[in-house]
């Protein structure tokens, strides 16, 4: 059994982000909390993640998005046998939160994918194909795609989900979720859910 731990970004990530999604259709994914989700903090978010990890159940897939995916890279530097892989989805740019030389440039040891937009407006997309090289992580463009959140169309995301069960496949662990199960997604139910209102999720 392995645990998949949802990372989201600056101010989480609402009921119809695709993250959700993920947990929704996902029995074994858990989420990260963070204190504060308006001013992120890389040690302390790492923090939080590395706590997650210790109390997870067997080996861990994160899933993460944005600021998340560098306290999710910071936290692997503490616990990488724990690892078993991580889908890095539209991370912010490490100049941007002045939070570069904190972050490991060196090969990730365990599989990863990186997937970035050529529109990200926090982080060019030469800017994501820097960090993946420098990481050996599988690259994924997905073409003008904003944020690759819920303002750019991101809610339920099957191509996403693919790519996370091949990272799980790479990794030995294999998928376990709804969709490789061959049960329907939850995507009715999550784009009908009334979300009221909330901060702006990215």
């Amino acid at each position: 059994m392995h645990t998949t731990l949802i990372v989201p970004g600056l101010h989480g990530s609402g009921p119809t982000h695709w993250q959700s999604w993920f947990e929704a259709v996902h029995p074994q994914a858990r989420r990260v909390h963070q204190a504060d989700w308006a001013h992120p903090v890389l040690d302390v978010w790492a923090e939080e993640v590395i706590d997650a990890i210790d109390a997870a159940s067997g080996q861990v897939i994160l899933v993460a998005h944005s600021f998340g995916c560098l306290a999710s890279v910071a936290a692997a530097a503490h616990r990488a046998p724990r690892i078993a892989g991580a889908l890095l989805v539209a991370p912010a740019d490490p100049v941007k939160f002045g939070v570069e030389a904190l972050l490991p440039a060196e090969v990730l040891p365990f599989p990863s994918i990186v997937v970035a937009s050529t529109n990200d407006p926090w982080v060019a997309i030469d800017t994501a194909a820097l960090w993946a090289e420098r990481w050996r992580s599988r690259f994924v463009n997905v073409g003008a795609k904003g944020h690759i959140n819920v303002e750019s169309g991101f809610g339920p995301w099957s191509e996403g989900y693919a790519l996370y069960e091949s990272l799980a496949a790479a990794a030995g662990v294999g998928p376990r979720g709804r969709a490789a199960a061959g049960l329907a997604p939850l995507s009715r139910t999550l784009h009908g859910r009334e979300a009221g209102p909330q901060a702006r999720y990215v």
